[in-house]
This record gives structure tokens, C-alpha cells and sequence, in this order.
């Protein structure tokens, strides 16, 4: 090989590496984690990351990826009972699927959410009187399809237990192409953390405002994580399929420090509908 054409080559090698650590440096800035007292979980929200449970460390921040996710534009006003669903920035909407923004006034009331997976029906309660502008969203988002046939990307097994689904990219980055705030947070303690108890279903989100969006975890043993997640669920039936995800256990953690479940879990279809 001619001088030039292996300075060429070499150079677009070194092109294709940068470009590579590049995407890996992206993918971990916008994967939604949960932070836990021991280890980073997950959560990512909003097209950048939920529970999202990126998870380790204070709950502020998730210093390997969240603390740099895209944070939703603040550009929607809304008047007074409405819900803000704020556009994401270009940046964090390349990882997003568009499917419109929900009804800016909310529902209310009780509704049932049934969650059809490949190992099982899981059946649970949101609670669309203190967490209206969440509940809202998972029923515009059900109705749009948007949860059928993803996977259940995130599992932890560490600090905190949780398993993290509802990203249409599998990755723990994707996420609608809008975001919007915590509602339903519960009370902290002292240490600026509270226990989320078992059967619990809360929002996964990154370290930036208005990053909710359509990923969520179920807690499958009590955690303690910071007072910083959305509740705005219970489990009513089916948590042995989540269980059994649990106990098969995590894969090593991946180049972006997500840990897929070993027993791989699908969302076949999920329905919202009122009681």
C-alpha cells in the first residue's frame, strides 16, 4: 500500500474509533437510570434515559450517564390543572418515538392497567387523582400502542430491586418525544430518601428536569431510593412473573452499564382503561 493511501486508511480507522466511543459516550448520557444507595440502577425517562433507575449514588444525579441527558425544552405553558408536556430538545428527540403529546387536561380517578408479557399477565392500579398528569400519559401512550412488543430492558438485583421496562429501542435511551414532571413523590427521610415498597410502579427519569416519559420500573422488594420518582402505581396481580425475572438474575452490566435480565421479558401488549 502506497504512503498516502495507508495515511488514509489509518486516518479513517482512527475516524471510525472516535465515531464509535462518540456513540457509546451518547448512549450513556441519555440512558434513564434509577439511582440507588449502592448501585446505579436504571431509570431513564423522556428519551434520555427512567427509573428510569440509572441508578447509584444520591438521587440528584447519575454521574457516569444521567447528569448529562438532554433535558426536555421548556416551552409549553399551560393554565392552571392542566399537564405539561414539554417537546424534547432536537439532541434528546433523535432517540425518540413521535407519537403525538396526550390531552393537556388530565384524567381522573382510578384505572386499570393490564400488561400482557411473554411469561404472564401482569395487572395493576394507577392512581389518576395523585399522579393525573403520569396516569394521562400512560393512557395516551397504551392507546397509541406504544408499549407493544418491547422488552423489559433493565434489571437490579443490588441496593435496590427493581425491573425497568416501557423503552420501544431496548436500550434504556428511548422514551415519546415529549417529557414532563414528577408528580406523587413520596415523603423523604432524613437521608433525603424514601423505601419504595414492593409492588410499587414509579417512573424512571434522568438527572434533568421534564425527563418523564415512558419508562417505568416495578419494584419487586422493598428499595430505598431517593424521593425523586413518580408513584403512580400498584400491583394487583401477576408479581410472580416479575419474581421470576428477579430470581434468574442480571447479565454483566454492558459498554452503556445496563443489565438486561438473564429471563428475558417481553410486553406483548398493555391496555389502560378506567374502573
Amino acid at each position: 500500500m502506497a504512503g498516502k493511501d495507508r495515511k488514509r486508511e489509518l486516518a479513517r480507522l482512527r475516524y471510525e474509533r472516535q465515531q464509535q466511543r462518540r456513540a457509546i459516550r451518547q448512549a450513556r448520557a441519555r440512558r434513564m437510570k434509577i439511582i440507588g444507595t449502592v448501585v446505579a440502577v436504571v431509570v431513564v425517562a423522556g428519551g434520555s434515559g427512567a427509573i428510569a433507575f440509572a441508578m447509584n449514588g444520591p438521587a440528584k444525579k447519575d454521574k457516569t450517564s444521567a447528569a448529562s441527558t438532554p433535558t426536555a425544552a421548556p416551552s409549553v405553558s399551560v393554565k392552571p390543572g392542566e399537564c405539561a408536556y414539554q417537546p424534547l430538545s432536537a439532541e434528546a428527540a433523535g432517540s425518540a418515538k413521535d407519537v403525538g403529546k396526550p390531552p393537556a387536561k388530565p384524567v381522573k380517578g382510578t384505572y386499570d392497567m393490564t400488561i400482557h408479557t411473554s411469561l404472564g399477565t401482569i395487572t395493576a392500579k394507577l392512581d389518576g387523582a395523585k399522579a393525573a398528569c403520569t396516569v394521562n400519559s400512560f393512557t395516551y401512550l397504551a392507546s397509541k400502542k406504544f408499549f407493544n412488543n418491547t422488552k423489559c430492558h433493565r434489571l437490579v438485583t443490588e441496593g435496590i430491586k427493581v425491573l425497568q421496562c416501557g423503552d420501544p429501542t431496548g436500550t434504556g435511551t428511548g422514551g415519546p418525544a415529549y417529557g414532563f414532571g414528577n408528580e406523587n413523590v413520596p415523603k423523604a427521610g432524613k437521608s433525603g430518601q424514601a423505601t419504595y415498597k414492593r409492588g410499587v410502579i414509579a417512573m424512571a427519569h434522568s438527572s434533568a428536569p421534564n425527563s418523564n416519559g415512558s419508562q417505568f420500573f416495578i419494584v419487586y422488594g422493598d428499595s430505598p431510593l431517593p424521593a425523586d420518582y413518580t408513584v403512580f402505581g400498584e400491583i394487583t396481580k401477576g408479581m410472580g412473573v416479575v419474581d421470576s425475572v428477579a430470581k434468574a438474575g442480571a447479565e454483566p452490566a454492558d459498554q452503556s452499564g445496563n443489565t438486561a435480565p438473564k429471563k428475558k421479558i417481553e410486553i406483548k401488549d398493555l391496555t389502560v382503561s378506567k374502573m
